[in-house]
C-alpha cells in the first residue's frame, strides 16, 4: 500500500471499526478502512458458504441481535431508517430438557412468567421484572466505557436500576445462585443465556452478561436481521462511503509502515495483532501491559444446511431464532467447567439459530441454514459435527434426516476467517470480571495503543462483545476530542 496521507485509518471492518469509520467520517475527516478478509465485516459477515449451489447464505459468527436492537450507537444511527428490517420473533430464545420440556423466554416478560412451572414464574418475575422495568439502566451500565458514569445512571431510575442489576449479578454470580431460582427450568433459562460468556459457572462474568440478555429478551428482543447480519454492515458501509470514506478489502496489514500516514489509527483487532504491527515503536512496559492481554475458551462452528426444520420435540422452540442447547443448570456448568480446565465436555454447550424459522426468506430453494457453535477448549483442532448432532438429537428425534451439507470450522482455525479469534475465543479477550472492568489493561484510556494517535477499538476493549458498535463508538469519541480538537460529537442520523 502506498504511504499516501489521510486523517483516519481503521484497521478491520467490522461492527466495532465501522461504527469508528463512520463516526469520524461525519465529523469530516477523511476515513480509509483496511480489512484482511477478501469480505467486509468481520463477525458480522453473511456470506454463501458454497455448501449448496442454490446461493444458501449462513451468517460467519453473529447470527442473533438483541444488542443490535440496545445499542445507543445504532440507535442514533436509525438502522430502520436505513431500509435494515429486524425482525423480533415472539419467542426471545428457548432452553430445551430432557422428557419433552422446555423453558422459552417470550419477548413478554408475563407469558415467560405464566408459562413457566408452577412456581417458578413468581421466582423469574421477581428476578427479572425491577430490570424490565430500568431496563435503560442496565443498557447503559452494560454498554458505558466502564471508565466514566453516564448521567443517567445519576437518577433515581439510574440508580434504582443500576441497584436491581447489582444485585442480581451477585445473586447470580456466586454458588448461592439457586436462591433466587430454585426451579430447574427456570434456573436453566437463564444460565443458558450466561452460557454466551463461555466463561466458568457461576461467576460475575457469565451472570452479568445472562442478566443483561435476559432483560433484553424482555424489551428489545432478539431480532433477526433480513438478509442476515451483513445488512448491519453495509448500512455502515454505505453512510460511510457516502461522507467520503473507503473501504479496501484483503488487505491484511502486519507492520505500521503498511499503512498510508495518518493522524489517527483505530484498530479493530486484538491487542496481540497491536503489538505486532507497532511494537518496534511502542514503548516495552505498554507493550508488555497489552501482551499480558487473557484470551478465553473457545467455540467451533458448524454450520448446517437443512431440508425441513429443526425437529423439536417441543414445538414452540421452532417460533425463535435462538437455542441453547446444555441441559440443566448444573449440567451447562460442568460443560463449561470442562472447556475451561482445558478438556473437552462430554455434552458440550451447543448454540443454535435457526433464522429461516423468524425470517422466511432465508429459505432459498426450499433449504434452510442452521448456525451452531459448540463451546471447546482453545485452541481444540477437534471437527465437532458429531458432537453437535448429537447434542440437538438429544432435544430433536431425527435432526440427522433432515441435514443435507454441514461445514465444521475447528477452534483452531477460528483465526483464519477472522483473525481476533485467537485459538477460537470468538469474544476476542477471556470474559472475567476484572476483564470486564479492566478491558484490555486497567489504564485510564481503555481504547489506547499506548503510541499518541494510535487506539484499539474491538471487542477486546469495553463495553464487551457483540454488535453494537459501542467500542469503536467510545474510542473514536475519544480519538475526535484528542486528536482533532473536536469536542462536539457528530449526528449520526440518517440525512445529516
Amino acid at each position: 500500500m502506498a504511504r499516501a496521507s489521510v486523517d483516519v485509518v481503521v484497521v478491520g471492518s467490522g461492527p466495532n471499526g465501522l461504527a469508528a469509520a463512520v463516526t469520524m467520517a461525519r465529523a469530516g475527516l477523511g476515513v480509509q478502512v483496511v480489512e484482511a478478509q477478501p469480505s467486509i465485516g468481520g463477525g458480522a459477515r453473511t456470506l454463501d458458504l458454497g455448501l449448496t449451489g442454490v446461493g444458501l447464505e449462513h451468517d460467519v459468527c453473529s447470527a442473533v441481535h438483541p444488542l443490535a436492537l440496545a445499542s445507543p450507537f445504532l440507535a442514533e444511527f436509525d438502522v430502520p431508517a436505513r431500509g435494515v428490517e429486524i425482525v423480533v420473533p415472539e419467542l426471545s430464545y428457548a432452553q430445551p430438557l430432557d422428557g419433552a420440556r422446555a423453558g422459552l423466554a417470550w419477548h413478554d416478560l408475563e407469558r415467560t412468567v405464566a408459562e413457566l412451572p408452577r412456581g417458578e414464574g413468581a421466582d423469574w418475575r421477581r428476578l427479572l421484572e425491577p430490570l424490565v422495568r430500568h431496563a435503560e439502566a442496565v443498557i447503559e451500565l452494560s454498554l458505558s466505557d466502564k471508565r466514566s458514569v453516564p448521567a443517567s445512571l445519576l437518577t433515581p431510575s439510574g440508580i434504582a436500576g443500576s441497584v436491581a442489576f447489582g444485585r442480581a449479578v451477585l445473586g447470580q454470580g456466586t454458588r448461592a445462585w439457586d436462591r433466587a431460582l430454585p426451579g430447574e427450568t427456570s434456573a436453566a433459562l437463564l444460565t443458558g443465556v450466561g452460557a454466551h460468556a463461555i466463561a466458568r459457572m457461576p461467576s460475575l462474568a457469565s451472570a452479568g452478561t445472562a442478566i443483561m440478555l435476559a432483560t433484553l429478551a424482555h424489551t428489545v428482543g432478539w431480532g433477526l436481521p433480513v438478509g442476515g447480519s451483513q445488512a448491519i454492515i453495509d448500512a455502515l458501509v454505505r453512510d460511510l462511503r457516502a461522507h467520503g470514506g473507503t473501504v479496501q478489502a484483503d488487505t491484511p496489514i502486519t507492520h505500521w509502515s503498511q499503512l498510508p500516514r495518518a493522524r489517527a489509527y483505530l484498530f479493530d483487532t486484538t491487542p496481540r495483532a497491536l503489538v505486532d504491527i507497532w511494537g518496534d515503536r511502542m514503548p516495552a512496559r505498554a507493550a508488555r501491559a497489552l501482551g499480558r492481554f487473557k484470551y478465553g475458551a473457545a467455540a467451533a462452528k458448524v454450520d448446517f444446511v437443512l431440508s425441513e426444520p429443526v425437529p423439536w420435540a417441543v414445538a414452540e422452540i421452532g417460533r425463535t431464532g435462538t437455542v441453547h442447547v446444555g441441559g440443566t443448570r448444573a449440567q451447562m456448568a460442568l460443560a463449561e467447567a470442562e472447556i475451561n480446565a482445558g478438556r473437552h465436555a462430554s455434552a458440550p454447550m451447543v448454540l443454535a439459530s435457526e433464522p429461516a424459522q423468524v425470517v422466511a426468506s432465508r429459505r432459498v430453494g426450499g433449504l434452510a441454514p442452521l448456525w451452531t457453535y459448540a463451546h471447546v477448549p482453545a485452541g481444540s483442532t477437534r471437527d465437532m459435527t458429531e458432537d453437535i448432532t448429537r447434542r440437538l438429537e438429544q432435544f430433536a428425534p431425527g435432526f440427522r434426516d433432515v441435514v443435507v451439507a454441514s461445514r465444521c470450522i475447528p477452534a483452531a482455525r477460528m483465526h483464519e476467517h477472522n483473525a481476533n479469534y485467537i485459538g477460537g475465543d470468538i469474544a476476542a479477550g477471556a470474559i472475567d470480571i476484572a476483564a470486564m472492568v479492566a478491558r484490555p489493561t486497567p489504564w485510564l484510556n481503555p481504547y489506547s495503543g499506548a503510541i499518541p494517535g494510535v487506539y484499539l477499538c474491538s471487542s477486546s476493549t469495553p463495553p464487551a462483545p457483540g454488535v453494537h458498535g459501542m467500542n469503536g463508538w467510545h474510542a473514536a469519541r475519544r480519538a475526535l476530542s484528542q486528536r482533532f480538537g473536536i469536542r462536539r460529537m457528530p449526528s449520526l442520523a440518517p440525512g445529516s
